[in-house]
């Protein structure tokens, strides 16, 4: 479990409740402003994206709190080694079965695939657009955040306009002390603009960041496996098989793997 999420959402409240300091919270509490912009953000996600999507939202936070070793490139690279010496072994039919044996749909889709000895473009080429598919979905997800991000401060730009119009409507300037609520009334109006700024900076844009992040492991995991079966239907040497996949790591990380791997063979 990746709980970076909730450190720094943690981290950012109290550094904010910090500096605001315990005493002057209560100046920080507006209802109808929260419902300007917690609301009319809400609203505004519904009316721009379908139920479908929004209703999604506690599965989005469940991803983004996914490990990141859900898509371990060092233990499915070892996994490809595995089924090209099955290959080398036995032939390409015997890893039907071991496709049996894998969990990951995509992974067991790809393997099976060249079993049924498609031309290798034909595999590329569906196993390559299922991963467009795939990234234009979480596009699609992660806009939605990026949209609330947007949206935020500028219902908070609305609460903001809608106390200043209030303001100045109750106004009276006509006798003395007519502008004495003038300094509290403004600071209402202003909360509307610390909320929507805070909700943008502080819960849509770190989502989107964070599902971005979680799109780069699982199109690189989808990457390795395309490669990887695409190598074993052509006959490549395990060796060179793990050599070539693992080059899509870091120097310094891929150096240690294969000193691992050739330790223990």
């Amino acid at each position: 479990m990746d709980i970076s999420l909730i450190v720094g959402w943690l981290a950012a409240d109290i550094l904010i409740v910090m500096g605001i300091t315990v005493p002057k919270l209560g100046n920080f509490w507006d209802m109808p402003s929260i419902q300007i912009v917690v609301g009319g953000t809400i609203a505004g996600l519904i009316a721009c994206y379908p139920f479908s999507m929004t209703t999604k939202v506690p599965k989005h936070i469940s991803v983004c709190l996914r490990g990141p070793k859900t898509y371990d490139i060092a233990k499915t690279v070892d996994k490809l080694v595995e089924l090209a010496t099955v290959a080398r072994q036995s032939g390409l039919l015997a890893l039907e079965e071991k496709a049996g044996e894998i969990k990951e749909p995509f992974f067991s889709s790809a393997v099976l695939m060249i079993v049924d000895a498609n031309d290798p473009d034909k595999v590329r080429a569906i196993l390559e657009r299922q991963v467009s598919d795939m990234m234009d979905r979480h596009d699609a997800v992660r806009g939605m955040y990026l949209k609330g991000s947007a949206l935020a401060p500028a219902f908070g730009m609305i609460g903001t306009l809608v106390g200043l119009i209030n303001m100045l409507k109750a106004m009276d300037l006509s006798g003395s002390g007519g502008a004495s609520s003038l300094g509290q009334d403004m600071g209402v109006a202003l909360i509307t603009t610390f909320y929507g700024s805070s909700l943008s900076n502080v819960i849509f844009h770190p989502i989107a960041q964070k599902l971005a992040v979680r799109d780069s492991e699982e199109v690189l995991y989808d990457c390795t496996i395309i490669e990887g079966v695409l190598a074993i239907q052509a006959g490549d040497n395990p060796r060179n098989i793990r050599e070539h996949l693992l080059s899509s790591l870091p120097q310094k990380q891929a150096k240690k793997l294969l000193a691992k791997a050739e330790g223990g063979s």
